[in-house]
Parts: C-alpha cells; sequence; structure tokens
C-alpha cells in the first residue's frame, strides 16, 4: 500500500500544530497545543526549547495515531527568526529560545 497522506507541522510562536491532509488537500485530523510565552524583562520574550520539542512531538503523535503512519511527505514551517542555541555535543539546548518579538 503506498502513502496517502501528507503531515503539514506548523510550530507557531502561541501554539504547535500538525495537520494530516490526503492527495486531494482535504484535512483528515488535526492537533493543537498552546506554547507558553516567558517574559523575563520588558520587551523580552522567550520560549522554553524542551517545551517546543514536546508539543511538537506531541501534536505529531497525536495525529499520526489518528490516521495512521501511511505518511508521503511532511511540511514544516516555523516562527520566523527565533533564535535557539544548543551544545554541540550534547545537543541540549544553551538558553531559552529567543522569540522574534524580542526587543533586546
Amino acid at each position: 500500500m503506498s502513502a496517502t497522506r501528507i503531515l503539514a507541522i506548523d510550530q507557531g510562536t502561541t501554539s504547535s500544530r500538525a495537520i494530516v491532509f490526503d492527495l486531494d488537500g482535504s484535512m483528515v485530523s488535526t492537533a493543537q497545543q498552546e506554547l507558553d510565552q516567558i517574559y523575563p524583562q520588558p520587551g523580552w520574550v522567550e520560549h522554553d526549547p524542551e517545551s517546543i520539542w514536546n508539543t511538537t512531538l506531541a501534536v505529531c503523535r497525536q495525529v499520526i495515531n489518528q490516521v495512521g503512519n501511511n505518511i508521503a511527505a511532511i511540511g514544516i514551517t516555523n516562527q520566523r527568526e527565533t533564535v535557539l542555541l544548543w551544545d554541540k555535543v550534547s545537543g541540549r539546548p544553551i538558553h531559552n529560545a529567543i522569540v522574534w518579538q524580542d526587543r533586546r
């Protein structure tokens, strides 16, 4: 059986979302989880990188559990110019992600 679904992943500023479409472009399944904003100082906006990963993973798992694993392709969108640094040895984040809305 050939794959017949397309998974769209939208990791946005306020939420992580996954949508599965069939090959005709009809939506088959969707899941979304909110993402908390962190404001350490006025004008600063950050996200917890683990929360970005965990919410994205959770919504992808949710839609795949609903429609099966016959995914033919994946499309990904993300949060503009949000910046994240990680340790090259461990792969772990060094700091919160600096969100594109940040004014520092």
